[in-house]
């Protein structure tokens, strides 16, 4: 883990009104790692995660100085007279993420290996990172986008700003729509669209994403995909869409705004995820899921 020295004011001031408040003074106080539970000093800045069951335990007993917790951690007299501080907030996991993405992570400067083979026709902003191997065609890659190693991006793609591409997907490929004559034979349907991926999205490694027949296969704003993943020609993901990895949607799924869907999922074709739903691990979906609800099993049905 990176290390470096920070202060605790800066960090405050970084997280603005997600800072429910601070238990204890941060004038002059600084942080200069992140480290995982068996290895926080005095100087790491900690965190309890919301579901733990004993929190307050856990932040008596903490070395650090300094530690981000929900409210439901008191102010005890056994961390006071440790000097040490509190800073409340609703969801440690969530801002301990922004602080490590904003402090600690690795920022990459604009960059094009001289080994990526890049179409005359690519519109690739100046701030954006394409890594060694990648082969991109008459696409459009926005601002501060990084595509790692090995990813292929064919024509008639978009994607967005802040994005992360991550090792050997591929963006763009044929669907594979079928039909049989009455003698059996297959005839492929032609795929005519494209892919539109929004801003702050992350693909991971070895993914495979295919354009749309007539319409475009559609990956919307602040949705992360894991490694492994599958997506069918003319899916449309909403805003925040959250699948881990190994997972398959058939073709003209619709998923809606701040779904959740675990490892080794199976989406049948033309199917509907309402809204803040959660998929199980596991599970094979074969209807329509309404916004809200929890489904899980082979067949997926709804946990009651």
């Amino acid at each position: 883990m990176k290390s470096i020295k920070i202060l605790v004011e800066d960090i405050v001031s970084f997280l603005g009104s997600q800072v429910v408040r601070i238990d204890g003074n941060i004038n002059g106080i600084f942080i200069d790692n992140l480290a995982d539970a068996e290895h926080v000093n005095e100087s790491t800045l900690d965190w309890i995660q919301s579901t733990k069951k004993n929190k307050q335990e856990l932040a008596n007993k903490s070395v650090a100085k300094v530690i981000i917790v929900d409210s439901d951690v008191k102010y005890t007299y056994d961390i006071k007279s440790q000097n040490k501080v509190l800073i409340v907030v609703h969801n440690p996991r969530y801002v301990i993420s922004e602080i490590i993405a904003e402090f600690f992570a690795e920022k990459r400067t604009s960059f094009i290996h001289p080994s990526a083979i890049i179409h005359s026709e690519a519109h690739i902003d100046a701030t954006a990172y394409i890594d060694a191997g990648c082969v991109i065609g008459k696409a459009t890659i926005g601002k501060n986008t990084v595509v790692r190693g090995n990813v292929t991006v064919y024509d008639n793609v978009t994607i967005g700003d802040n994005c992360l591409i991550q090792a050997g997907t591929v963006i763009g490929t044929d669907g594979l729509g079928c039909s049989r004559d009455t003698e059996g034979k297959l005839i492929k349907f032609p795929h005519l669209g494209g892919v539109i991926i929004g801003n702050n999205v992350e693909i991971g490694a070895n993914c495979q994403i295919a354009r749309g027949a007539l319409s475009n296969t559609i990956i919307s704003d602040g949705c992360k995909l894991n490694g492994l993943c599958f997506i069918a020609h003319n899916c449309q993901l909403g805003k925040n869409v959250w699948i881990t990895g190994n997972t398959m949607l058939a073709g003209s799924v619709v998923i809606e705004d701040n779904v959740t869907i675990f490892s080794s999922v199976t989406i049948r074709d033309q199917r509907r995820i309402g809204s803040g739903a959660t998929i199980g691990m596991g599970s094979l979906v074969t209807k329509n899921v309404p916004a809200g609800e929890v489904w899980f099993g082979s067949p997926a049905q709804k946990i009651r």
